[in-house]
C-alpha cells in the first residue's frame, strides 16, 4: 500500500487502510518537512496545525477509493505576505479539490463521449459517486479554461 500512496506523492506516508462496503479507505500522512507558501513562495517548516482531508481517487479492484490525508497547515515567515498561514499543497490534487486530478480526467474522458446523465450512471458503477450536475459544471470549467472564458 505504501507504493500506491507514494505513487501519488513521494512525501506521503501510508498509515492504514480499511474496506467498508464497496469503498477502500486509504489513510496517509504528509512527511514533508518544508513546504512553500503558495501565495509568495517562501519556504516554511513551522507547523501551525494539522487537519484531515478526504478525497476521491481512481478505483482499485472494483472498489471506490477515498484517500484520507492528514494535511499540514504552516506559518508563512514572509512579513510581506498577506497570508500568515497556508495549507500544504500536492501536485496530484487541485487546490481545495475533493477529487484527484487523475479521477477528474477520467470523469471528463467518459463525459465527453456520452451525455452527462449517462456518464453519471456509468461512473457510479464502480468508479466514483458523481452527479450529472457536477459533470456539467466540470465540463463548463474545462471549456472556459480551454477558450479563456469565465464559466
Amino acid at each position: 500500500m505504501d507504493e500506491l500512496i507514494k505513487g501519488l506523492d513521494e512525501c506521503l506516508k501510508y498509515v492504514k487502510h480499511e474496506i467498508i462496503g464497496d469503498t477502500l479507505y486509504l489513510y496517509a500522512v504528509s512527511a514533508r518537512e518544508i513546504a512553500a507558501c503558495p501565495y509568495c513562495g517562501q519556504p516554511s517548516s513551522r507547523v501551525h496545525s494539522t487537519y484531515s482531508r478526504s478525497l476521491q481517487d481512481l478505483p482499485i479492484q472494483d472498489k471506490k477509493v477515498i484517500l484520507v490525508l492528514t494535511n499540514k497547515k504552516l506559518f508563512c515567515g514572509n512579513p510581506d505576505c498577506k497570508n500568515t498561514t497556508f495549507a500544504e499543497t500536492f501536485a496530484f490534487l487541485p487546490r481545495k479539490g475533493k477529487k484527484s486530478k487523475r479521477l477528474l480526467n477520467k470523469i471528463l474522458e467518459v463525459s465527453l463521449r456520452v451525455s452527462s446523465v449517462s456518464a453519471a450512471a456509468l461512473l457510479r458503477n464502480g468508479v466514483v459517486d458523481v452527479g450529472k450536475s457536477t459533470i456539467c459544471t466540470m465540463l463548463k470549467k474545462t471549456k472556459s479554461q480551454l477558450y479563456g472564458r469565465k464559466p
